[in-house]
């Protein structure tokens, strides 16, 4: 009897606790449900927020498209009294400008990221990565006042007038380097630039770099690799798409750049044709005349951002389209 004691009383335990975990196990679900459903909306908030941006630019831009047609992309002329307008003197300078930048910051952020994971010393290693995040919290505007009134003139003196002099009269390059010699113009845009989107991809890479095993590292030591071929062979493999990552950020905060170009680049609606010539972006010519644009020249600035997203949206498309044939390529 005492054998068949617990036997009969385990069942009466079950039946009690089994109502109580049928009960918890239902809370659970209908909790992952609404926290399932509302991150879900969130999610779509986003998505939709991007779609009635694209409607709203494409609904205000349409007049423009109806009248100029794809020739809007590559016409040059910008007369507002006649209403003839075209984008290719503000697109030329965004792409331009956002290259400088990148061929500037983008060396200069992977020797920052790569001190900073791999040679730096411990004691520096956080002031120095605290100084660097603090640059992308500087305010464009004072990046703008920064270019024009500090780095401009410093810029013409001491580097505009002596590549003109050294470079100016070659006979394949010299051209790059002809104009007036103010400081202003697309290289000192994209110069400083660089300036603002080297924080972000090196903030970027610096992150992307730490998260690398650090077996994978001490076993490229162990082998008797270099810090470059540890680098090259063990890192990038490991974080291109971080990397790829950063360098897109900093793209995209390039050629949206507004304040610190318009301060800068000279502002002048006609084709560039030199480093140091005058232009404009998309972005400084909807700052500088969205305020007293009207009726169809009003549609044209809408054209103009229109134009902008696509081109955002072009290059991330062309990243993405590269990182995924690299690791195919690779096998993964």
């Amino acid at each position: 009897m005492n054998l068949d004691t617990p036997m009969s009383a385990t069942p009466d335990r079950a039946e009690t606790g089994s109502p109580q975990m049928i009960q918890i196990a239902r809370r659970q679900q209908i909790q992952d449900a609404i926290f399932h459903r509302l991150t879900q909306g969130f999610s779509l908030l986003v998505l939709l927020a991007l779609m009635g941006i694209i409607v709203s630019l494409f609904i205000n831009a349409w007049p423009t498209f109806q009248k100029f047609g794809v020739q809007f992309i590559w016409h040059v002329e910008w007369d507002i009294i006649n209403e003839d307008f075209g984008a290719a003197i503000a697109i030329v300078g965004t792409l331009a400008s956002a290259a400088i930048a990148l061929l500037i910051a983008v060396p200069l952020a992977f020797g920052i990221a790569l001190f900073l994971t791999e040679t730096c010393p411990v004691w520096l290693r956080r002031p120095l990565g605290t100084a660097i995040e603090l640059l992308a919290a500087v305010p464009s505007i004072i990046y703008g006042m920064f270019g024009l009134f500090v780095f401009a003139p410093l810029f013409a003196d001491y580097m505009q007038v002596p590549l003109q002099k050294v470079l100016g009269g070659l006979p394949l390059v010299g051209f790059l380097f002809g104009g007036a010699t103010n400081g202003l113009g697309i290289m000192a845009a994209g110069i400083i630039l660089a300036f603002m989107v080297l924080p972000f991809i090196a903030s970027v890479m610096r992150d992307v770099f730490e998260i690398v095993p650090p077996i994978l590292r001490e076993s490229a030591y162990g082998l008797g690799c270099t810090t470059w071929e540890v680098v090259r062979r063990v890192v990038l493999p490991y974080t291109q798409k971080g990397v790829v990552g950063g360098v897109m950020l900093g793209l995209g905060r390039a050629l949206g750049e507004t304040m610190a170009v318009t301060f800068v680049i000279g502002n002048a609606n006609r084709m560039p044709t030199s480093l140091f010539s005058p232009g404009t972006s998309i972005a400084s010519t909807l700052a500088n005349e969205f305020a007293e644009a009207a009726d169809f020249h009003l549609s044209t600035l809408f054209a103009l951002g229109f134009l902008l997203f696509v081109i955002t949206f072009v290059v991330l498309t062309a990243a993405k389209i590269m990182i995924n044939r690299a690791e195919k390529a690779k096998g993964i």
